[in-house]
């Protein structure tokens, strides 16, 4: 066996109600100053009511932060952390879904100890220490909980990231009674993000290890099962929970063992034309595993029994098509855009696309098989 490292979120709670008792939770961390990182669309739907209570409650003062933005640029991260830093925050809390979580992430770092961000994109540039960090999921996608990952929108409309350990929180608490409310098209994006992590995880190149493979498979069991019935009947709270268990599975499995080309084609498309991140995925995912199938047929072949029993018997390469068309069927059912046409996405822009996502590779080297410019392109125009 090779050799590897795994690291996560040192704590993680699920329980249903938890976020009421956030004030608690805060408090065991010394917190007595939060900075809560949201968005106004939670704030409307009531969705902090509880952990604002309970902050209160504790005794532990909340500045709340609102103006999140969707795949959040320099300038909205540096908004918050400056607000931050005039409340004289000793904690941050991030509630919400992927881009609230991941300013959050940067918020506790930059407040503490300040960094130009263009100076700390890539892999372990940041430097601490950080705030006390608490992450509060309201989706069931990103996974970002549990993820040492902070991905923004440069000025130029590239996304970068920021990996670091710094940015694994001190607490995950997964409250899937904050999902209930969530839209059916958003629940479908976010679920097909989730399940893309597990998928990208497993057939990694570079840091395919024991652990993730393992999370990466019941993360993506529970995923499967659990997507069409959450978008078809969201008041679930039990199949809430198991959409959250998944996306976190997922999560702490890609934190490990990075994604490849599905996530370094979709970030230019949410880059360039502000499409939801979990929708990008989506748009590329089937034609990226067409691409992959015949060096990750094993993989495949693997996921096809994980999510179909009935596949026991069955040949690699038998296996390896039965998932790819399990999964073609499940993107195919869910309520948004299928093609990147139907996106909005312009015909002529393909090749500015295939540009940028050749710069992202440190997602492409992780690929099962190496995307040239010209694959990029094809991938693309196999989308549109």
């Amino acid at each position: 066996m090779s050799q590897f490292s795994f690291e996560t979120a040192p704590k993680i709670i699920c329980e249903q109600g938890g976020a009421n008792r956030l004030g608690e939770i805060a408090k065991g961390l010394g917190m007595t100053r939060v900075f809560l990182v949201t968005d106004a669309g939670l704030i409307k739907a009531k969705l902090l009511d509880g952990a604002l209570a309970s902050l209160a409650a504790a005794g532990v003062a909340a500045t709340v932060f609102s103006d999140v933005l969707a795949d959040p640029p320099e300038v909205s991260v540096q908004s918050a952390v400056d607000a931050a830093r005039v409340a004289g925050a000793d904690g941050v809390i991030g509630f919400g879904g992927g881009s609230s979580l991941d300013t959050a992430k940067l918020v506790a770092l930059l407040v503490r100890t300040p960094q130009a961000l263009p100076d700390i994109y890539g892999i372990g540039l940041a430097r601490g220490p950080r705030l006390a960090l608490i992450q509060v999921p309201t989706t069931a996608g990103t996974g970002s909980e549990v993820t040492p990952i902070s991905i923004l929108t440069t000025p130029s409309h590239e996304k970068k990231g920021v990996v670091s350990p710094l940015l694994y929180p001190d607490i995950a608490l997964l409250d899937s009674r904050l999902t209930l409310g969530l839209p059916a098209a958003v629940t479908a994006m976010t679920g097909v993000d989730a399940m893309v992590h597990a998928i990208e995880a497993f057939s990694t190149r570079l840091k395919k290890n024991p652990l993730s493979d393992a999370l990466a498979i019941k993360a993506l069991q529970l995923l499967y099962a659990n997507l069409l019935p959450a978008v078809n009947d969201g008041r679930d709270a039990n199949v809430r929970e198991a959409m959250l268990l998944g996306s976190l599975f997922a999560g702490m499995a890609f934190a490990n063992a990075p994604v490849g080309a599905v996530h370094a084609l979709a970030y230019p498309l949410g880059g360039h034309y502000g499409l939801p991140h979990g929708l990008t995925n989506s748009l590329v995912l089937l034609p990226v595993l067409e691409f992959n199938l015949g060096v990750a047929q094993g993989l495949y072949a693997e996921l096809g029994r994980a999510i179909l029993p009935e596949l026991g018997a069955a040949t690699d390469p038998q296996a390896a098509a039965a998932f790819v068309a399990a999964i073609r069927a499940r993107v195919a059912a869910m309520p948004y855009a299928q093609t990147l046409r139907e996106a909005g996405v312009k015909q002529e822009d393909l090749p500015m696309l295939a540009d940028d996502a050749m710069k992202v590779q440190r997602l492409l080297v992780n690929n099962p098989r190496d995307v040239a410019h010209v694959d990029a392109l094809a991938l693309y125009q196999a989308a549109f």
